[in-house]
């Protein structure tokens, strides 16, 4: 019988596997590799591209799937909304500002993700100018590390793709390795 994405328990356990989850993305994205061999600075902007990057892939990969994959990717979506919400009132945002920086940020991430989606139908260097066109970095993104986060961007499309849904839904992603060599 198929699990019903309303029912509380599976809504109690696709917050807990989409927190899994959340948590993995935000481990690969502090990967040293980005910020050291891709020159991504290692500022808020450099690492809101390296986890919405991660992020992107993996609601790209749930989308495909069925009801409980969908409600699991909007768990997952809510783990990053708390996250941004999180990271604002760090940042000194006061309470009467945060919905309107949060309905601010939920547009341009909606954009951003368009643009990824976009772009991946597109190839390499669609995803490297969509790269460059996302995220405003102080620093601009040489030409070379947005070709070589283009490509690790494909192969970690295509790793998810390849994973058995039930461990994504498990909250145990697999991300490209990068930790022998440069991507």
């Amino acid at each position: 019988m198929p699990l019903n994405p309303l029912h509380p328990v599976t809504r109690r356990r696709d917050a807990a596997n989409a927190a899994k989850l959340y948590g993995a993305i935000v481990a690969q994205a502090r990967l040293p590799v980005f910020y050291q061999s891709l020159e991504v600075p290692d500022t808020l902007q450099g690492r809101f591209l390296i986890l919405s990057l991660h992020l992107f892939a993996l609601l790209h990969r749930l989308k495909k799937e069925g009801a409980h994959a969908r409600s699991l990717a909007q768990e997952l979506s809510d783990c990053f909304s708390r996250d941004m919400e999180t990271v604002l009132r760090e940042m000194g945002v006061g309470d009467l500002n945060i919905p309107k920086k949060m309905r601010d940020l939920a547009a341009s991430s909606r954009a951003l993700f368009e643009a990824y989606e976009e772009a991946l139908s597109s190839g390499e260097e669609a995803i490297a100018s969509a790269i460059a066109g996302g995220v405003p970095l102080e620093g601009r993104l040489p030409e070379d590390a947005r070709t070589r986060l283009a490509r690790y961007v494909l192969g970690m499309v295509r790793t998810l793709q390849a994973q058995p849904l039930a461990a994504l839904c498990a909250g145990e992603p697999r991300f490209p390795d990068f930790g022998r060599g440069k991507p």
